[in-house]
């Protein structure tokens, strides 16, 4: 086996994703407990250790207790390398996670057995199952009062459209929670609480011996039995290639916040998941075992370290080796970019590498030029698709409120757009006029603080009555202009200089769709790549 081959089979690269505070935090940063990556748990809600979770490390998120941008972890578990991409949970970031989602080859699904299925979890399933990306279901929290498991693995059926299939079993939950029962190793994990440190107390134990009862008491070993018996019963045997083609969920119960149930999940996960995929592009399908380097920018962070005004482009690589001080070829800029210091992440920390390999996310230290969806090769031209940037549902225009920071607001306004956190339209006609569009309120608030506190630019969002953003094409480039010009007052310009045509309402939207047929409106920013 070369070496390119064996690099890509050791490798896992997954997005953990989740509802808002289910958890995932907390599980990504146990997952590093359990590889070794850390010491000890950070207990995020813990008043004891004030650390907060690994991956949170901009100032807005410790403040909110909310994950806003996604963090890569990289650690080695039992010969396999791990790149762990920690997503937001909040809904008003919901397209930083779509974005990351095609930087994964599979994803673990965290749910709060509390609260079961909720509407965001089944938004960013819609992603997976559109992409037949493979799901690990981990149901969290099982040290609190929660939904009857059965009536849990029903809803994941119904509201998910996926069939699942228990592989651990718990032995009741909330405060009478014993452990949970693996059912392909057949062995006994009994639960102790432990927020810091890992305790391992498995047994294997065959559940229909006298040991079970001695272990979990009577009544217990007998619901266990019960149980397993109905599940074997009930739910076909665990089929690995209908899980790596995105039919079947494994299941896991456990709670994250006491280190329990995450070792089953990590031991299962490295067996079963799979190693990096090749990657779709607008000429070809790219296989990672291909000599050639290629590889996406799927995210841009600025000021990840607010004492060195950095800013970096994180870069999955799909084939091929990257190596550092080698030019490759930037497709949308059409020139050649090297890079000297290329990063792989431990959260905070990072560490030069002189080589990745396909499935691994690297920071590259950006001067400003990529943005988001960027392909590098080694000459060939393709460009690798489905990173989008969607019509947003909220505009506000951007006012300078202390015209000496002009300069600065500028700066900071275009870079934070870079990064995806919102869009950036500019109405040149009306004296360059900024408006930015998000998915959610909560944007605001992070660009307004960033804003202030990485740049010193102060600013206020002034609601506007728009509905919709829609970018126009048409194969009559006079036709276009015209529309244009006739509509001055709903036209504006994305920072690629692209039209777009602002609606008040999806009434004049329709209306003026039916009324200009030579035009295309278009809701995503694909139509740049047709």
């Amino acid at each position: 086996m070369s070496k390119l081959a064996a690099e890509i089979a050791k490798r896992r690269t997954f997005g953990i994703i989740s509802h808002p505070d289910a958890g995932k935090t907390t599980l990504t940063e146990k997952l590093l407990l359990f590889g070794g990556a850390i010491q000890t748990a950070g207990a995020v809600k813990s008043n004891k250790i004030k650390k907060g979770a690994t991956s949170d490390f901009m100032e807005i998120e410790r403040q909110r207790g909310i994950s806003v941008a996604t963090s890569v972890m990289t650690f080695d578990y039992q010969g396999v390398k791990i790149n762990i991409l920690d997503t937001p949970g909040h809904k008003d970031f919901a397209e930083d996670t779509y974005r990351t989602l095609t930087a994964v080859d599979s994803v673990i699904l965290v749910i709060d057995c509390v609260k079961g299925v909720e509407e965001q979890t089944e938004r960013l399933m819609e992603v997976c199952r559109m992409r037949k990306t493979p799901v690990i279901i981990f149901i969290n929290k099982m040290d609190r009062e929660g939904q009857n498991p059965f009536d849990l693995l029903d809803e994941l059926e119904q509201k998910l459209s996926i069939r699942v299939r228990p592989l651990t079993w718990p032995i009741n939950m909330g405060s009478n929670f014993k452990g949970v029962y693996h059912l392909l190793d057949r062995s006994l994990n009994l639960f102790s609480a432990n927020k810091t440190k890992i305790e391992k107390n498995v047994v294997a134990v065959d559940i229909h011996t006298p040991e079970l009862d001695a272990r979990v008491g009577d009544k217990d070993a007998a619901q266990l039995r019960e149980d397993v018996e109905l599940i074997e019963g009930v739910y076909e045997p665990f089929d690995r290639a209908e899980y790596l083609s995105g039919e079947i969920a494994p299941v896991f119960f456990g709670s994250a916040v006491n280190n329990f149930g995450i070792q089953e999940l990590l031991d299962t996960f490295t067996k079963i998941a799979p190693p990096t995929q090749a990657r779709g592009t607008d000429v070809r399908v790219v296989e990672p075992a291909e000599k050639k380097f290629t590889g996406f920018v799927f995210k841009i962070h600025a000021n990840l370290d607010p004492k060195h005004r950095d800013r970096i482009a994180f870069l999955r690589i799909c084939s091929g080796v990257f190596q550092r001080n080698t030019f490759y070829q930037h497709i949308r800029l059409k020139k050649n970019v090297r890079f000297a210091n290329p990063y792989n992440f431990m959260a905070q920390e990072k560490e030069v590498i002189e080589e990745g390999f396909p499935g691994d996310v690297i920071g590259l230290y950006d001067t400003g030029n990529f943005k988001i969806g960027d392909t590098l090769t080694e000459g060939e031209v393709l460009n690798y698709q489905g990173i989008p940037n969607f019509s947003p549902e909220i505009f506000k225009e951007l006012i300078n409120l202390d015209p000496m920071k002009a300069k600065q607001l500028e700066k900071g306004i275009d870079q934070l757009t870079d990064e995806g956190v919102a869009q950036l339209f500019l109405q040149p006609q009306l004296g360059n006029r900024k408006i930015v569009g998000t998915v959610g309120d909560l944007q605001y608030e992070v660009i307004q603080y960033r804003l202030e506190h990485e740049y010193g630019a102060k600013c206020r969002f002034d609601g506007m009555q728009v509905s919709k953003a829609c970018w126009i094409t048409s194969e009559d480039p006079k036709k276009l202009q015209e529309f244009v010009r006739l509509k001055g007052q709903n036209i504006a310009q994305d920072k690629d200089g692209n039209y777009v045509f602002l609606a008040e309402s999806d009434w004049i939207l329709r209306m003026n769709q039916t009324n200009n047929p030579e035009i295309e409106f278009h809701f995503t920013s694909e139509f740049k790549l047709a």
